[in-house]
């Protein structure tokens, strides 16, 4: 059996007070614990909206975790280096690889001269987590499409919670179920469109913000009938986007979806992520765009659910799905 997806179902001790319940995504090389805990043993997102009276859905990717991946399946698997992710995640004021970089203070610790790097403890038990993860993008985007629906339809109504590349994930859920997904809250979610930015500027997610096709109106035959153009920055720390030409086209399943777009002060997500919500918004989705520093958050990463504010973080998250899920 290939594809198949591990979830965890939580309800609350303190009962159910949501309208609907979190199905939690995680991201590249993670699994579903990261929403439980954090490496240095403080409460994780999963405890948090549990105590707000959420029912949750943690899920395993298919081929990652608790969702078995087979080594005979034809499916080429690939791991982070420990190096790559203190760049990138845990000690990026370290490496400064871009702008924002510098003002990352969040990630546990209190050796400053260690925290965030290999042979300190919070980090390598954050480390010792990351399992393989399915090289192929489009490969994975279709099982968890697949996953997904499947999910939904057995649970029914429910709030998306992405992170990073799950992003991908929410927009093609509910591009398939539209009906079934009540939010997507997208965590610094892949991106931006068209192409990767600030490691590399190849081309990538040819639909836009994904691999594989997302339903657009007028319909289209091929992702190459999406015509774009370069919208240049006017911010010094923030990348040029590539957008649709006018007129564009709808992303016809999501415009009755609210969605949120959060994003922390010092992650390189912050470089690019307005251009995700531009391609959005101009394709006809409602959108919300949090910068957690314009909420009094600052110093944060890309991995903030499991930083030293990450409650903080989830309340602000909380208060947006209070004020826009009905």
């Amino acid at each position: 059996m290939t594809g198949q997806m591990y979830v965890e179902h939580l309800t609350s001790p303190y009962g159910i007070q949501q309208l609907y319940p979190l199905i939690l995504i995680h991201g590249n090389s993670m699994t579903g614990t990261n929403w439980l805990n954090t490496p240095d043993g403080r409460l994780g997102w999963a405890s948090y909206f549990l105590k707000q009276g959420y029912e949750i859905y943690i899920i395993d990717q298919p081929a990652r975790g608790r969702s078995i991946w087979l080594p005979n399946s034809g499916i080429d698997v690939k791991t982070f280096s420990a190096e790559m992710i203190e760049e990138r995640f845990t000690a990026t004021n370290f490496y400064q690889l871009w702008p924002q970089a510098v003002l990352h203070t969040q990630w546990p610790g209190t050796n400053n001269t260690t925290k965030g790097r290999k042979g300190d403890p919070i980090f390598d038990a954050f480390y010792a987590s990351l399992v393989q993860f399915v090289a192929n993008e489009m490969s994975v985007q279709i099982m968890m499409q697949k996953a997904g629906t499947a999910l939904l339809d057995k649970i029914g109504a429910a709030i998306l919670l992405t992170h990073s590349q799950s992003g991908s994930f929410g927009w093609l859920i509910a591009d398939a179920r539209p009906n079934l997904v009540k939010a997507i809250v997208a965590v610094e979610p892949k991106g931006p469109p068209f192409r990767e930015a600030v490691f590399t500027n190849i081309s990538s997610r040819a639909w836009g913000l994904t691999d594989i096709p997302l339903t657009y109106d007028p319909g289209i035959n091929s992702s190459s009938d999406l015509l774009t153009i370069e919208i240049l920055s006017t911010h010094e720390n923030r990348t040029s986007c590539i957008l649709q030409q006018e007129p564009s086209r709808n992303l016809i399943q999501l415009v009755n979806i609210p969605v949120l777009i959060e994003t922390s002060q010092a992650s390189y997500h912050a470089i690019y992520d307005h251009c995700t919500v531009d391609f959005l918004r101009q394709a006809g989705v409602k959108v919300d765009f949090i910068r957690l520093e314009d909420f009094g958050i600052y110093g944060n990463g890309h991995m903030q659910m499991i930083e030293m504010n990450n409650l903080h973080i989830a309340e602000v998250l909380h208060q947006w799905i209070i004020k826009n899920v009905h």
